[in-house]
C-alpha cells in the first residue's frame, strides 16, 4: 500500500463527516493487523476493483453509529436496524466515491462493490488478505475504525 491509497480514504473521510455530520475527525496511530481484524457493533465492507484490489471495511461502535444517523435524519435511534444500516452504507459508499475519484488524479482507475454492511459484534472478521492497515479514527461522537486492505493489482497474481 502506498500512502497515496491511504491519503485519499482518509481525506475522503474527513471531508464526508463535516459535510454531512459536523464533525472532524482525528488519525490515530497507525498501525499493521496481521491475519484477522477486530470487528465492531456496525461494520461496513467496501470491494475495491481495478487497477487497486482488496477491500476497506470500516468498524463502528453502535452507539456512534446511531448518533451518526440522528445527526443525519433527526430521528433518535434504539438499535442497528435497516434504516440505520442503510444510512451507514450511504456514508461508506460515498467516502468511497470520494477516494477513488482522487486516486483517479494519480492514474488509477478503480470501482467499488457496493457496501455490504454487518451487524453484530464478532470477535474478528477476516480481509481475506495477509495483513491490512487499521487506521483508528475519533470523532466528538465516539472512535471508530478503518482497516485498510489494497494492492496495486498488477502486483497480486
Amino acid at each position: 500500500m502506498k500512502v497515496d491509497h491511504i491519503n485519499a480514504f482518509y481525506v475522503a473521510i474527513q471531508e464526508i463527516f463535516k459535510l454531512m455530520l459536523d464533525l472532524d475527525v482525528e488519525k490515530g496511530e497507525l498501525r499493521i493487523v496481521e491475519d484477522m481484524v477486530s470487528s465492531k457493533d456496525a461494520n461496513v465492507l467496501l470491494g475495491i476493483t481495478g487497477d487497486l484490489k482488496g477491500s476497506i471495511l470500516f468498524g463502528f461502535p453502535k452507539h456512534m453509529a446511531l448518533e451518526m444517523v440522528n445527526i443525519m435524519s433527526g430521528v433518535d435511534m434504539d438499535e442497528i436496524d435497516t434504516f440505520v444500516s442503510s444510512a451507514l452504507g450511504e456514508v461508506v459508499n460515498i467516502i468511497g466515491g470520494n477516494a477513488l475519484t482522487s486516486l483517479s488524479n494519480y492514474d488509477y482507475i478503480c470501482n467499488m462493490a457496493p457496501p455490504q454492511i454487518i451487524v453484530g459484534k464478532y470477535k474478528s472478521i477476516s480481509m481475506a488478505s495477509e495483513r491490512s492497515l487499521l487506521i483508528p479514527l475519533e470523532t466528538e461522537i465516539g472512535k471508530f475504525d478503518v482497516n485498510v486492505f489494497l494492492a496495486e493489482a498488477k502486483n497480486i497474481n
